[in-house]
């Protein structure tokens, strides 16, 4: 019995697939409620490639992939030619500092993620009932694309444990990394999140909160049809602002945030200061099946406590209130730990073309995935929560 052939193809564009046909792959619950996370979505990623923040002149050059049985879409992946290491989180510039410095060209490389978005979720997007098919396929068909290209890895970045497990039976090298999420615990309100908290700490945040809205104005928190357009022209102010001091350019062009109020508003939440017809602050988040997805911050001044605020305390005002389970504060911020975050670990895969290089970053990932493992244990040791609480939980 011979096996039914798969095609895999490359895509330059999301114009070049339905939207269902991706879906299906990306997010197959959402036909019965919201998608585990927006950001494989069509919907999220076309909002990407149509507003400039991905494509030419911008370092990612999409080259998404599909995997085709008899015509159905099986599988996909949201895939990127880089010619440099910005907006991934997953920080490999010593890698290519060293292959460079060895005479090899490490750029142009692969990069299979969500651009911009430090988020976990899955990467290679397959059908129900292809799993184990489709995750093979892509792995195949990103490995021999770069092969073939002469590019000089593949990165599968923030993905899952299973994916994790399945890549490196098909020999791709896994990588641990660190971010701080807050979960929760069956709270029925903040002050019950509080209780948990060891004396100083529940009084620290409470005084952060009451000097955070004691700034004269009003917090807004947004959803759905409540953001207006001129929410954005407030926001993305902040958000220019944020990411010429974090990065020097911001990597979402203005266009983008005109696509996400058309395509993207149920998924998101934007938390807004006001006072005397202005707004003062912005934090956008976007809305999982059970997850809230902390994103981005910015502020015209600089106001005592307001980022813990905006970003942390009404993140998890509206996870209690709407049933979350947790909220993922987006990627470093160690002094996330003293408002209820923890650490977690999180995950990657790796393809590296040159042996030599492979085999010294295979050294180095078995280092540093010990050096994680302390950390985590040492700084959730270090947590907010009261002793019995911390044991509970273990």
């Amino acid at each position: 019995m011979t096996e039914t052939p798969i095609e895999i193809n490359v895509l330059s564009s999301l114009s070049q697939i339905e939207a269902t046909d991706w879906d299906a792959c990306a997010c197959p619950e959402a036909a019965i409620g919201r998608p585990n996370d927006p950001f494989t979505t069509h919907r999220f990623l076309s909002a990407l490639e149509n507003s400039g923040s991905v494509g030419q002149g911008t370092g990612w050059t999409p080259r998404y992939l599909t995997a085709v049985i008899d015509g159905q879409v099986i599988a996909c992946a949201p895939l990127y030619v880089k010619s440099h290491s910005q907006g991934e989180y997953i920080f490999d510039h010593n890698w290519a500092h060293a292959y460079e410095n060895a005479g090899g060209n490490y750029y142009p490389k692969l990069q299979m993620a969500v651009p911009f978005t430090p988020a976990t979720g899955r990467r290679f997007l397959t059908c129900a009932g292809f799993e184990e098919t489709g995750i093979a396929a892509l792995t195949q068909g990103a490995v021999q694309l770069a092969a073939e290209n002469e590019l000089s890895s593949l990165h599968v970045t923030f993905c899952t444990e299973d994916e994790v497990a399945a890549g490196e039976q098909m020999g791709l090298m896994a990588r641990a990394s660190q971010q701080f999420h807050w979960f929760n615990d069956g709270y029925s309100d903040f002050d019950a999140f509080l209780a948990s908290l060891t004396s100083r700490k529940r009084k620290n945040i409470r005084k952060e909160r009451s000097t955070a809205q004691g700034f004269g104005g009003q917090i807004l928190t947004l959803t759905g049809d409540q953001i207006k357009p001129e929410h954005w022209d407030a926001f993305w102010y902040f958000y220019q602002d944020t990411g010429a001091r974090k990065w020097g350019t911001p990597y979402l062009t203005r266009a983008f945030f005109d696509l996400a109020h058309e395509m993207l508003r149920d998924d998101m939440l934007l938390v807004l200061a006001h006072e005397n017809g202005r707004y003062l602050a912005g934090a956008l988040n976007f809305i999982g099946r059970d997850v809230l997805y902390g994103r981005y911050w910015g502020a015209r001044e600089d106001i005592s406590c307001l980022h813990f605020e905006m970003c942390y305390y009404q993140a998890i005002d509206y996870a209690i209130a709407n049933g979350l389970s947790r909220v993922e504060a987006g990627a470093q911020g160690s002094h996330k730990l003293a408002r209820g975050y923890l650490p977690v670990t999180t995950h990657s895969l790796h393809w590296i073309g040159d042996a030599g290089l492979a085999e010294a970053i295979g050294r180095y990932l078995e280092a540093e995935r010990a050096a994680i493992d302390e950390e985590i244990e040492i700084l959730t040791s270090y947590g907010p929560f009261k002793k019995v609480h911390v044991e509970e939980q273990e």
